[in-house]
């Protein structure tokens, strides 16, 4: 069985657009949301989001390429460009070898819906455009940079609600472990417009603590009242060993263990069973003990019910040990789709520099909470194993474990 290393990094996101930027936002503990008044002029309750600059392509890819990329898949570009430098990846690399994309997305909510208002105004389909249809389906985001990059491996897009981007991981990690694949692009998208979460407002989801918007994400916190949307893309180059040094890539970080489960519960209030389950399976699966993990990023998204029922699984998985778990959705919001990835950077990134980032807004613990180790200030410490979680609608559970590279 092939070792799995992660050899690049790329992302942006309402902390930062490449790794140097986030890195100063997590260890300096900046928050990235803010107020988009055009969701109060659209009927929201919450118009709380992360803040996030589209980039300017114009430069970068021709006309035909920009014309099929939605909102997430220029998101995506930019970030893949980053982890490709990073991993030393070129043409020549990508036309020898058959490199694979397993992204993860679940929306594409504004080329859907402009393209229906197109068809109701005009009443004529052909003034939609050519580059609708691949803006609109879920997997865009695979289809586009397989096309750019010239991508010949595996090829599909993972949608698994909030649990996305890190079962992308995951398949890639198993397809690597496996020898299926020898190099594969894996990450996460998530768009930021506010016609892809109007369901979610809808069912008052998201916070609405709006006075004062930094303080509005409070995963653990009792006083949290909900989640604050955020989004942008995560691109790791997931290599066997091997292959890397091969071509002497530089190694970040190991991806040892991924565990998966399903609530078969309720579509949308999360139990407590399932992601014990999956973070138990990921344990076993990477053959370490819970006292080697020194860090978990929880996926608590600041909801009453789901950071409660995370608490209690991360108790009782690690009883008699605690570790320190604290969410970084407290400085980005809820990244939906691409959170299980842009974690996974976010987590190595603090590896690697040797801190911990707090758990913004963490005040007034429950009893639930209060039983984990949760830092409200920077932990300036050394570790080299930690372990994410990322939950989602349906009762989709993935955990993900990377711990530092050792020869």
């Amino acid at each position: 069985m092939n070792r799995v290393v992660i050899t690049g990094m790329g992302i942006y996101s309402c902390i930062g657009k490449n790794q140097e930027e986030v890195k100063e936002s997590l260890y300096n503990g900046v928050s990235g949301i803010g107020i988009d008044p055009a969701r109060k002029e659209m009927g929201y309750f919450s118009a709380l989001t992360g803040m996030l600059e589209r980039p300017d392509l114009k430069k970068k890819l021709d006309r035909k390429k920009r014309h099929s990329l939605p909102e997430q898949g220029e998101y995506a570009y930019m970030a893949t460009l980053e982890a490709f430098a990073q991993a030393g990846i070129d043409e020549v690399f990508l036309d020898e070898r058959e490199v694979g994309i397993l992204y993860g997305n679940d929306s594409s909510a504004e080329p859907v819906i402009t393209a229906v208002d197109i068809i109701r105004a005009k009443r004529n389909t052909a003034l939609v455009g050519s580059g609708s249809i691949f803006q609109s389906m879920n997997s865009t985001v695979t289809m586009n940079l397989s096309v750019i990059f010239k991508l010949r491996g595996i090829n599909f897009t993972v949608s698994g609600a909030c649990a996305s981007g890190s079962h992308a991981i995951g398949m890639g990690y198993l397809l690597i472990k496996s020898g299926l694949q020898e190099c594969v692009l894996c990450g996460g998208a998530q768009e930021v417009n506010p016609y892809a979460v109007g369901s979610f407002d809808g069912l008052s989801a998201f916070s609405t603590q709006e006075a004062e918007p930094t303080k509005a994400s409070k995963p653990f916190d009792s006083r949290r009242d909900g989640l604050v949307p955020s989004g942008g893309a995560a691109s790791l180059v997931l290599e066997s060993y091997e292959s890397a040094v091969k071509r002497g890539a530089t190694i970040l970080a190991e991806v040892v263990g991924y565990g998966f489960s399903s609530n078969g519960d309720h579509i949308s209030v999360p139990n407590v069973d399932g992601p014990k389950r999956s973070l138990l399976m990921a344990i076993r699966e990477a053959g370490v003990s819970v006292e080697e993990i020194a860090y978990i990023n929880a996926h608590a998204t600041s909801t009453p019910v789901g950071d409660k029922n995370e608490a209690r699984a991360i108790a009782e998985v690690f009883e008699g040990h605690r570790p320190y778990v604290a969410s970084t959705k407290s400085l980005t919001g809820h990244e939906m789709w691409m959170a299980g990835a842009s974690e996974t950077i976010y987590s190595i990134l603090m590896m690697n520099n040797d801190f911990i980032a707090p758990n913004l807004n963490f005040e007034q613990p429950d009893e639930d909470s209060a039983r984990l180790n949760i830092p409200t200030q920077r932990v300036d410490t050394t570790f080299d194993t930690f372990l994410s979680n990322s939950f989602g609608f349906g009762g989709t559970n993935s955990t993900l474990i990377v711990r530092k590279f050792k020869p």
